[in-house]
């Protein structure tokens, strides 16, 4: 990797996972103190995005979700250079306007970046982008029969992440940690991904088929 690719832009939409963005930023903030790093906080506007789901989406949990909101530092229309996008999931994708405009500037973005990182339902926003037609991906075994509508794409359903070309893709929330540490070690060094997973006192699983929850969420197959 060369000097030049430390720009990390992360999208985030009401209802976004927490966790989608929280671990895997927290390998790359480590990071930032050993190289440079420029992080972009991306959003539809300016306006504090929460985690709770939009009131928009119909849910049959008995309550509210509570929820933490997270400041932009740049929206979908001023966007600087970046080599590399996070693209959590969450039942903000469940929204159609949220998925829509998320999706059309994941697909303006893609054709400039290194990178192209998911979490969770994150993958079902790539898919939906088009950009992974023919790739091998997967997503949260939970909300599987929302991701494998998207017929284009070999989903995986036994993979804790896959990776495709310059595409990385997770399983449900806290695969994303172990995806970004496989992504260190790969595109940084091995050693450094340690030393962060070490200092997070963290044991990552690094078997990307590792993966009970497909059996526990019965996903066997396409």
């Amino acid at each position: 990797m060369t000097d030049s690719t430390n720009r990390i832009g992360v999208v985030i939409f009401p209802g976004f996972a927490l966790l989608d963005v929280a671990g895997p930023m927290h390998f790359f903030n480590s990071l930032s103190a050993i190289r440079p790093f420029e992080l972009s906080i991306i959003a539809k506007t300016m306006d504090p995005v929460s985690t709770t789901p939009p009131e928009t989406i119909v849910s049959d949990n008995k309550h509210q979700f509570i929820g933490q909101a997270w400041l932009p530092t740049h929206t979908f229309d001023n966007v600087p250079d970046l080599d590399i996008i996070l693209v959590p999931g969450g039942f903000g994708i469940r929204d159609e306007t949220i998925f829509n405009e998320t999706t059309a500037f994941i697909k303006e973005q893609y054709p400039r970046l290194k990178y192209l990182l998911s979490v969770c339902t994150g993958s079902i926003m790539i898919a939906a982008a088009g950009i992974l037609d023919g790739r091998k991906a997967t997503s949260n075994k939970r909300a599987w029969a929302l991701t494998i509508k998207h017929k284009t794409v070999n989903w995986i359903p036994k993979a804790r992440w896959v990776v495709d070309g310059n595409i990385w893709s997770s399983s449900g929330v806290a695969a994303g940690m172990d995806m970004t540490y496989a992504f260190i070690s790969t595109v940084f060094s091995p050693d450094i991904a340690n030393e962060l997973a070490n200092a997070m006192e963290y044991e990552p699983h690094t078997n990307p088929d590792w993966d009970p929850f497909c059996e526990i969420w019965k996903v066997t197959s396409q």
